[in-house]
């Protein structure tokens, strides 16, 4: 078997003709990025569509569902899964096809083709099916057949599509996966193949002819038509070359490419950047203030500490979070600027002049109810910038908040941020992330998560906002947390809280995440508006109210039980 490389490649055919039809209502193509981050990034794509015959338009049909959907699918954000990427794109395709078929053919069927996509990222292979054309794996000279017929069959000489696209405003597409091996073929065809030749004799084409892909294509397209096929004929060949893989060992070469800056000092002049002064060092990073010399403004620069050159999950995350920084562009998050001049490692970002949500919090013990819900709402903004792009900041806390001389608050560090796109290619998905213990969602630390993560967070921050203490009590370790998951009511520190309030915090911080808010607007309503469920102040237990008090009484009580029994002995 062909070892794997470090590049994803494949070798490509197909063939087609109108065959007894006017015209040929099948299309067909695959689209291989040519940049090295897209095919990383991306993966390959390929897609067969079949016009239905009785659709005015199945021709424009078919031609704009292949070509909209490989250029599209490139033009989602990379952070995106293939699987929303590719839905979210045949979502927009398929409204599109209906409402011309509605306007220009006053048709519900107007406008209808099938569709039968494939993307290749990675080393996993993604499949989106609707209508009758047909997917097929060819491996270790078997053939297995991928997707199923949607037809519905009314007699034994009529049927008719159930599923396509164009139909309806909304349609139902076939999702699966399945993991690629080097020298897989995947065979795509209508129905003017299939409903002409049977799985058996493909297999045969395919065992007899396969090595030579443009060949084998027009075999099979050429048999499908001496067999009596009065349909167009289709048929599309993708082999997979080499698959990539990525490894610890890559990424730290790839990192160490650029070396670690000189040691930093106010006064030196790096890359363009002048350093004015330090303002934090710790034992992973240190951060810089400095002057762009092009411009005259000021920014931060944060380089990774000596300590960690030779720690690649450390490095990553570093690099990660200029990934993640550069893609959002939000005012309630911290922007990382582009460094065109760059030599060396490090992250250049916009200087907020302010201080962090936790000196505020320092000196605003219990924030007004009014001054929370204004702060949360700018937060909330920011998160929900990351969660459309499906990333999960993961590491939210009042540290990493800032805010500036105009009140406005901006998220920072991304370093933990979890992105849903990149945990799809091989040997890249992080480590558990290094959530701050009382604020990360306790699944987080079992290296699950979710936007729901970022909620719990957020609900942590608000209970601190209102109370000044933490809704479980501060822990030291992952251990004591666990065991310390009883909800200290907010209006044990701040009377003022309002019981709905309170019911409100309690969900948003729920350890269990399915029992959590699902959106972030759910929770910053609850906490303006009274939700019926919450208005009654829920009878709480002693445990709850006041875990202090509650063992006090069980230690009291049990003492008097032991006086009790020496008493009883005696006699």
């Amino acid at each position: 078997m062909t070892p794997m490389t470090t590049k994803l490649s494949i070798d490509y055919a197909a063939a087609s003709e109108k065959g007894n039809k006017p015209e040929n209502a099948d299309a067909a193509d695959a689209l291989v990025p040519a940049s090295e981050p897209a095919l990383r990034n991306k993966g390959i794509a390929a897609a067969i569509c079949d016009g239905m015959s009785s659709s005015e338009g199945g021709v424009e049909a078919a031609q704009l569902c292949v070509k909209g959907f490989l250029e599209d699918y490139f033009s989602t954000p990379d952070s995106w899964t293939v699987k929303t990427a590719a839905t979210k794109v045949l979502g927009a395709l398929n409204r599109w096809l209906w409402s011309q078929g509605q306007m220009r053919y006053e048709s519900a069927r107007g406008m209808v083709t099938t569709f039968t996509g494939l993307v290749i990222k990675s080393t996993t292979a993604h499949l989106f099916h609707v209508g009758d054309s047909r997917l097929y794996l060819f491996r270790d000279g078997e053939l297995e057949r991928l997707t199923r017929d949607h037809r519905i069959w009314v007699s034994k000489e009529r049927d008719f599509l159930s599923r396509a696209m164009g139909i309806d405003a909304h349609v139902d597409i076939d999702y699966r996966t399945l993991a690629v091996e080097p020298g897989d073929l995947f065979l795509f065809t209508t129905d003017g193949v299939t409903g002409y030749l049977t799985d058996n004799r493909l297999r045969e084409i395919l065992r007899k002819h396969g090595g030579n892909l443009p060949s084998c294509a027009q075999r099979i397209m050429e048999e499908a038509l001496t067999s009596g096929s009065h349909d167009n004929v289709t048929c599309q060949l993708l082999r997979v070359r080499s698959l990539p893989e990525q490894t610890g060992d890559d990424i730290l070469r790839k990192i160490t490419e650029l070396p670690f800056p000189p040691p930093l000092e106010p006064g030196m002049k790096l890359d363009g950047y002048e350093i004015l002064r330090e303002l934090h060092a710790s034992k992973r990073s240190e951060v810089f203030l400095a002057r762009d010399q092009a411009n005259g403004k000021k920014v931060i620069l944060k380089v990774p500490s000596e300590n960690f050159r030779d720690d690649p999950t450390f490095l990553e995350a570093f690099l990660n979070e200029e990934w993640v920084g550069r893609r959002i562009n939000n005012p309630h998050v911290l922007k990382i600027l582009e460094t065109p001049r760059r030599r060396f490692l490090y992250n250049v970002t916009d200087y907020v002049e302010g201080q962090s949500l936790r000196q505020w919090m320092d000196d605003h013990s219990q924030t007004h109810i009014n001054k929370a819900r204004e702060f949360l709402q700018q937060i909330a903004n920011g998160l929900r910038a990351f969660h459309r792009l499906e990333m999960v900041h993961l590491d939210l806390k009042p540290e990493n908040i800032l805010i500036d001389q105009n009140g406005t608050l901006k998220i920072i560090d991304f370093g933990s941020t979890r992105v849903a796109g990149a945990d799809e290619i091989a040997g890249n998905r992080m480590e558990a992330p290094q959530a701050t213990l009382d604020y990360g969602a306790p699944e987080c630390f079992e290296g699950q998560c979710s936007n729901r993560s970022d909620i719990y967070s957020l609900g942590v921050i608000a209970y601190e906002l209102l109370t000044g203490h933490l809704p479980y009590g501060e822990h030291d370790s992952q251990r004591s947390a666990r065991k310390a998951r009883s909800y200290i009511s907010a209006r044990r520190w701040n009377p003022q809280i309002q019981p709905w309030v309170d019911g409100a915090l309690r969900k948003a911080v729920q350890p269990d995440p399915s029992r959590r808010y699902d959106t972030l607007s759910e929770f910053l309503h609850d906490l303006s508006k009274p939700n019926p469920a919450f208005r009654e102040e829920r009878h709480q237990p002693l445990m709850e109210r006041n875990p202090l008090a509650f063992w006090k009484s069980l230690a009291a009580l049990l003492a008097l039980v032991n006086l009790v029994l020496l008493y009883l002995l005696g006699r």
